[in-house]
């Protein structure tokens, strides 16, 4: 049931992004320009409106559905349970890790010479 609520899910989200691009554009996005003078009412609704707000609730209604099934199928345990039952140790005597008595970087003094031996 979540597979094919999913697919549905996925082609509405397709079908409202065609439906949105396809839109004929108004001009005056977020209200800028545009006068608003004796026009200042919304003209009815196209088809293409329509299908974009029946689109859209659908999206939605898939949405909610598909939070509540995954909701359900986690059986309560929260992620911080399922990480704590299992505690990550580090291996002893790695070698590659610094063992934290310094953070500082290495001197030179500190390693061995940088200039060959034989030289």
């Amino acid at each position: 049931m979540e597979n094919v609520l999913l697919i549905i899910h996925l082609f509405l989200a397709m079908g409202l992004i065609l439906a949105v691009l396809l839109q004929r554009s108004e001009g005056g996005g977020l209200g800028i320009g545009g006068g608003g003078g004796g026009n200042a009412g919304r003209a009815p609704q196209s088809a293409m409106g329509k299908l974009t707000w029946l689109l859209g609730a659908a999206f939605i209604v898939t949405s909610i559905s598909l939070t509540i099934i995954v909701a359900r199928n986690t059986a309560g345990a929260s992620v911080i349970d399922r990480l704590s039952d299992a505690p990550v140790t580090a291996p002893v005597g790695d070698s590659s890790t610094p063992s934290g008595e310094s953070l500082l970087p290495p001197t030179a003094d500190d390693n061995a010479p940088l200039v060959p031996a034989g030289e």
